[in-house]
């Protein structure tokens, strides 16, 4: 049974009882993220999300590691596109400390100028591990061009050129100004007394003012591209991708069970078409990514500078067979098997039940329960699936993104363009 409770100040909270567990996972959501900054703060939603655990009035930023290690917890947080979320695991038996712990990290944070200095130079390393990806970089890209003129198209971690103008102020301005009851939730899934968590609740966040927070502008002028990095790698590395609709649109099951037939799994199209029959590429998959009211399709492969031209050939005539009806039973019903016993499996796990609950009445104020989503699941019919492949799928609509040493292989994007224009009919 999930519940929802509101403070007077705006909060909510939501609450999934699981009483065969021992466990109960807790997290604070707020609809703060990249999607709400602009050129100068780009990165400061997640730079905000580590100064949280820098030291608040009450603990040293090693005292809220220690006391949640003395009980056998796990801390962490997340900043995303459009949520940033502070969460703990403990013991039922310790939830009060819990909260506790993440109460004073969210109201009595200190970011003084010497940890905001340190965690500065902590995330422009992070920076760097990340621009040593390539797997990340052609994902980041593309959601760049995908997302055009709209601020989704900002990298969450920000610039080195951002980060070094980072103030103690500009912090607590822009927490400040974005940080509100009105944009944030609390969640909690396992075992826990329901009325002892709402009164601690209560107790520790009422004193926070609710105000308004200003409306967050998504809409981006997404034009295809076709965009080489150039960096010195052994391999090519290839995003291939189309805008695509957000959660709430009606077709979103039937979009995931075509994204799980076509490359989410091992048994599925382009992983079997182009790595386990033709062995062009190691890595290959596709992937959703939705957000409240737009969502990126993409596919990934790394692959030999040689195979690039066969490689996505194979690719986009997988496409345009799906997009031309050729689904079979079989894998259709495998498809939507596999997605509904990974959600059931994930159901398990107190953390990924606070974590759906949060999310979902954060980003789409609904509560939904297993059976509501297996049911939509099992509505899904073949001809749904092509439908959403039909305007997915067209070719003229995709861009692509790819890394690699383009000193040396400079005819890379002459080749994908060849690709592109060649006629697919199944």
């Amino acid at each position: 049974m999930i519940k929802k409770h509101t403070l007077d100040n705006g909060i909510r909270i939501v609450m999934e009882k699981i009483d065969y567990v021992r466990s109960a996972s807790i997290g604070i959501w707020v609809n703060v993220g990249s999607n709400n900054e602009n050129d100068e703060t780009n990165g400061l939603s997640h730079f905000i999300e580590h100064m949280l655990f820098k030291g608040t009035k009450n603990r040293k930023a090693n005292e809220i590691a220690e006391e949640i290690d003395s009980i056998g917890g796990q801390i962490n947080a997340f900043t995303s596109k459009e949520c940033t979320c502070f969460y703990v695991k403990v013991l039922d038996e310790n939830i009060k400390e819990a909260v506790d712990i993440l109460s004073d990290m969210f109201f009595n944070s200190v970011f003084s100028q010497e940890e905001i200095d340190k965690e500065i130079s902590v995330v422009i390393e992070e920076i760097k591990m990340y621009e040593d990806s390539p797997e990340d970089i052609v994902h980041d890209k593309l959601s760049e061009i995908i997302f055009n003129e709209s601020p989704m198209a900002y990298n969450i971690l920000g610039t080195e050129k951002n980060l070094k103008t980072f103030t103690k102020d500009k912090v607590k301005s822009y927490m400040y100004e974005n940080y509100s009851p009105s944009n944030t939730v609390i969640s909690i899934a396992g075992s826990f007394d329901e009325e002892e968590f709402i009164e601690q609740i209560e107790e520790q966040f009422k004193a926070w003012v609710n105000k308004e927070v200003k409306k967050i502008h998504t809409e981006s002028n997404y034009q295809r591209k076709v965009v080489g990095i150039n960096k010195d790698l052994e391999q090519l590395h290839m995003c291939i991708g189309n805008k695509t609709f957000g959660r709430h649109d009606k077709n979103y099951h039937s979009l995931l069970v075509l994204n799980n037939l076509f490359g989410g799994t091992m048994s599925s199209r382009i992983f079997q078409e182009v790595r386990e029959k033709k062995g062009l590429v190691y890595s290959i998959y596709s992937f959703v990514s939705n957000y409240s009211d737009t969502g990126i399709f993409s596919i990934y492969a790394g692959m030999s500078y040689e195979q690039v031209e066969d490689a996505l050939r194979t690719i986009l005539t997988e496409m345009s067979s799906i997009k031309n009806g050729n689904i079979t039973e079989e894998e259709f019903m495998r498809a939507k098997q596999q997605i509904k016993g990974n959600y059931i499996l994930s159901l398990e796990s107190t953390s990924s039940r606070m974590s759906a609950i949060g999310r979902r009445e954060l980003l789409y104020n609904e509560i939904l329960y297993p059976d509501e989503i297996i049911e939509a699941i099992n509505k899904v019919e073949i001809e749904d699936v092509l439908n959403v492949a039909k305007d997915l799928f067209k070719i003229e609509n995709l861009s692509i993104t790819f890394t690699g040493n383009l000193n040396i292989h400079s005819d890379i994007e002459d080749k994908i363009n060849k690709v592109l224009g060649e006629k697919y009919e199944n």
